[in-house]
């Protein structure tokens, strides 16, 4: 740790360093950006009806106001209060607590290489959904004819409808993160987050119009009340609040980081939790709309026809464009809307890892970004552009958020209660410039309710995955994909933590730096 004298004129120079948010708007605008991503479109509405339709809407208010925004606000504290990435932030509150930090920035790694797949796919289909070149088929189509797929095993024959839109994407990632915080992400936000909400609406709007519509809607609505004496209804609104809101692996630290210090904080929570929630809900009505329609055209329960993730985008909705009116349209808003969303969450993923190594190693923005792109685009590409992606793409989906995320956001909320009880400073900075003021409801949300829920939601998910291999993929898939990654990132992160800071990072702030 370096001496404090001067600090004022360090803490502006380092600022001037790693860039920051021109505004508080540009903030939310970003951190809505990262919030709202592919999940919220695909995986909210079916969660929402298989927990008990119009009956979840009372856990998952519960899971937000009770885990969701409390661990925001963690996280913006943490951020806010000590200036730096995930690494740096923890280092700078306990020097022996960074490791957590570079957890969370090898879970973003990992996800920033299959994500961009999924990005890529939807880039493709935008131009698909033109001429429906899906034809009568999609799901022959997207598994045989786009993907190629072969059998689970990892097969280095690569697939050119694939690799093509994967390095258009990757190029573009370059340039974006290369321009920096305000000039890259806070330009992106500022432009894409209002055009993603009109997209959006016109898609709601249009599929409302659909014959079948309203059975949809009813078949996600109309309220299962029993559903909320099952436990496993109160850890899927948990666990929903938990991914979609992007919290717990560092992306909300890192971008709580570029915000000015006078910034209401909580009030910036209040708003990026609820905005969130409003667009997943808005997706749920635009989803199950879709749905209704597809039911009654082929005369089946909309049960039959509803499912979530990658058979919801790109074998349903296909089917669903193929026989609705003004379906070409329908298609662009649909996959346009997953490409913006997927675009604006995959860049916050990536700011964690390029923050992450910048603050440790003093690197220049440029060259950081080459540092962490080009490896991950690497990766991404030789993984996710071959006959075998989709297999290993589900795989590290399923353990890196499971084991990974969930793991980590529940070690960091006890360790900085408990461990280290940072929570009453964290407090009072957050209630110095904020409009909501915390207190200890605050403190006992965060250090007892939050991670006691997503404790149960890992355990129950451990005890799946353990009494049945997932999905029946071979065992040294899992083994190498899913346990492997998860293990493996632990390890990094210790390694990377004894790593020296370099001389000129300041690992000692004054009150009066931070305020």
């Amino acid at each position: 740790m370096t001496d404090n004298a001067g600090s004022g004129t360090g803490a502006q120079v380092e600022e001037t360093r790693r860039g920051g948010f021109s505004s508080r708007r540009v903030f939310i605008l970003a951190a809505v950006g990262s919030a709202v991503g592919l999940g919220n479109i695909w995986r909210f509405p079916y969660v929402a009806y298989e927990n008990g339709g119009g009956a979840f809407i009372l856990p998952y208010l519960v899971a937000l106001l009770t885990a969701g925004i409390p661990f925001l606000l963690l996280d913006y504290g943490l951020g806010h209060r000590f200036r730096g990435s995930a690494p740096l932030s923890f280092a700078r509150a306990r020097k022996r607590i960074e490791g957590l930090g570079w957890w969370q920035v090898l879970i973003c790694f990992f996800i920033a290489v299959y994500y961009a797949a999924v990005l890529a796919w939807a880039l493709r289909y935008t131009f698909f959904s033109v001429n429906k070149a899906w034809g009568d088929d999609p799901e022959a189509f997207f598994f045989e004819d786009f993907l190629h797929l072969g059998d689970p095993g990892v097969a280095m024959e690569f697939t050119p409808g694939v690799l093509v839109p994967l390095l258009v994407v990757w190029v573009a990632l370059i340039v974006i993160m290369a321009l920096g915080v305000q000039r890259g992400i806070g330009t992106i936000a500022m432009i894409f987050i209002p055009i993603l909400v009109i997209a959006f609406l016109a898609l709601v709007v249009q599929a409302l119009m659909l014959p079948g519509a309203g059975g949809g809607l009813n078949a996600l609505f109309t309220p299962d009340w029993g559903a909320l004496l099952e436990p496993g209804v109160w850890a899927a609104a948990f666990g929903q609040i938990f991914f979609s809101l992007s919290i717990g692996f560092g992306i909300m630290i890192t971008y709580a980081s570029y915000v000015k210090r006078k910034t209401d904080m909580s009030g910036s929570a209040m708003v990026v939790g609820f905005s969130n929630s409003g667009f997943e809900l808005l997706a749920g009505i635009g989803v199950f709309a879709a749905l209704g329609f597809m039911a009654q055209a082929s005369g089946v329960a909309v049960g039959e026809v509803a499912s979530d993730g990658i058979g919801l985008a790109f074998v349903a909705f296909p089917a669903i464009i193929s026989e609705a009116p003004a379906g070409a349209v329908l298609g662009v808003l649909f996959f346009g809307s997953l490409v913006i969303a997927g675009l604006t969450s995959l860049i916050s993923v990536l700011e964690v890892v390029i923050s992450g190594v910048r603050d440790k190693f003093e690197m220049s923005r440029t060259t950081a970004t080459l540092a962490v792109v080009i490896p991950t685009a690497l990766v991404s590409l030789v993984l996710f552009s071959t006959t075998s992606g989709l297999y290993v793409l589900d795989i590290v989906d399923h353990f890196i958020n499971q084991f990974g995320i969930l793991a980590v956001a529940v070690i960091s909320m006890l360790v900085l209660a408990w461990g280290v009880r940072l929570l009453p400073e964290l407090a009072r900075h957050l209630n110095h410039r904020g409009s909501i003021p915390l207190g200890r409801l605050w403190k006992v949300l965060v250090g007892v309710v939050a991670p006691v829920a997503l404790l149960y939601v890992l355990i129950r998910q451990l005890i799946t995955d353990i009494s049945a291999p997932y999905e029946d993929y071979p065992a040294w898939m899992l083994a190498t994909f899913g346990w492997g990654v998860v293990v493996g990132v632990v390890i990094l992160a210790a390694l990377a933590s004894l790593a020296p800071w370099k001389s000129q990072t300041r690992l000692d702030l004054t009150e009066e730096e931070v305020r």
